[in-house]
């Protein structure tokens, strides 16, 4: 069974965008390619069981077991060696992605609270979307009580559009609800 947010795109949103935009072909469609969340845990410097909270949440949360990144650089001030455990990454791709997609902008980003929609100046230039949410109990698959400590976490959006207008175009007709401009 495919994802739903996927059928939509394939036999409503793409056809549409290259009727209205003029695109050569299908192809030439911009199409979200990958979304990449990542949850820094600083606190796992002094205490790595803080991770594993985090690697927990971020995996009920995406379906999909997360990476552990580990530090770079050592880094005198924050005590942090290289090698150190620092963050949990999850990489999703084809329908899992889809489906995380559509749980988000209609489960998720409703529960946040005093939500008047998701700020537009988060484009890289690229065409690829940033999202930075403040903690991840906004996600029904959290449980609230379990939740030692709350954390936030960055959710970019990685699409094949050559510019941010195109970009912002997919991801609004995908249902990302954006800042209206007043």
């Amino acid at each position: 069974m495919s994802a739903r947010l996927k059928e939509t795109f394939v036999k409503e949103l793409a056809p549409r965008l290259m009727k209205e935009r003029q695109y050569p072909s299908i192809m030439a469609v911009p199409a979200l390619r990958k979304v990449v969340i990542n949850m820094g845990v600083g606190e796992a410097t002094q205490n790595i069981k803080v991770l594993d909270a985090a690697v927990e949440e971020l995996g009920k949360i995406t379906g999909q077991k997360p990476a552990i990144r580990r530090a770079r650089k050592s880094v005198a001030a924050f005590r942090l060696r290289a090698g150190m455990p620092i963050a949990a990454t999850v990489t999703l791709r084809g329908d899992r992605m889809y489906e995380f997609v559509d749980r988000l902008f209609n489960v998720a980003l409703p529960r946040v609270r005093d939500f008047r929609g998701v700020p537009t100046n988060a484009f890289d230039g690229r065409g690829n979307y940033t999202l930075g949410l403040r903690d991840q109990i906004i996600f029904p698959e959290v449980d609230y009580s379990k939740v030692e400590k709350l954390r936030g976490m960055n959710v970019t959006f990685v699409t094949s559009a050559r510019s941010d207008e195109e970009s912002k175009l997919l991801l609004t007709q995908l249902g990302m609800p954006f800042r209206s401009a007043k």
